[in-house]
């Protein structure tokens, strides 16, 4: 446990990589998703709304989350394509704090991912018109009895509305707990998400 929780990441350089071995960690110890993050956005007029979501794939090109884009937070999106992530791991107190703009993951990656997914998910992409007023709850079930008898035993395609989106950050910061309140963070930041990073920490 003690490699766990020493919280001496000042020399890290990569923070994708030093993410992917805290996921590793968060994956171990974290009763329930550990993937979950809460994602920030704005509204048109300029209001933050935050949800929790799932992190999909992280690469060096950024953080993958999927959702209906016709929801409140595809909406914003489509307005404002910027975001902000939190992660945080309560088991290993720790956090990562991530902020970049917003775009689409390709087609084939969205398919690829949608097709992944367990088939009651894939129905209920179909059924469910996310976040808007839902009249009952006998009415969620019926539009996912109804696509779930159109699409039979057969293959379910990815509505055109249903896609991915990536961050590519130009922050990103690592948090961990330490006695006293005196915690450790190291900050990556660049100017746009294809520069070149540097890194700081700051004061708690």
């Amino acid at each position: 446990m003690e490699a766990l929780t020493s919280g001496d990441f000042s020399n890290e350089t990569d923070p994708f990589g030093l993410f992917a071995r805290w996921l590793e960690d968060a994956t171990a110890s974290e009763p329930n998703d550990p993937n979950a993050m809460a994602l920030a956005t704005v509204d048109a007029d300029g209001l933050p709304d935050a949800r929790m979501v799932l992190l999909k794939g992280f690469d060096g090109q950024g953080f993958v989350f999927y959702t209906n884009a016709e929801s409140a937070k595809g909406r914003e999106l489509a307005a404002v394509p910027k975001a902000a992530l939190l992660f945080h791991w309560k088991s290993l107190r720790r956090q990562v704090r991530v902020r970049g703009p917003v775009e689409n993951v390709t087609d084939a990656e969205a398919d690829a991912y949608f097709a992944s997914r367990p088939r009651g998910s894939r129905i209920g992409a179909w059924a469910s018109q996310q976040s808007r007023p839902l009249e009952s709850r006998f009415a969620l079930e019926k539009a996912v009895a109804v696509y779930t008898a159109k699409f039979g035993v057969g293959e379910i395609p990815r509505p055109a509305y249903w896609r991915g989106f990536r961050v590519r950050p130009v922050a990103i910061e690592f948090w961990h707990d330490r006695p006293f309140r005196l915690h450790d963070r190291i900050r990556f930041h660049r100017p746009a998400p294809d520069g070149a990073w540097q890194r700081e920490r700051l004061y708690p």
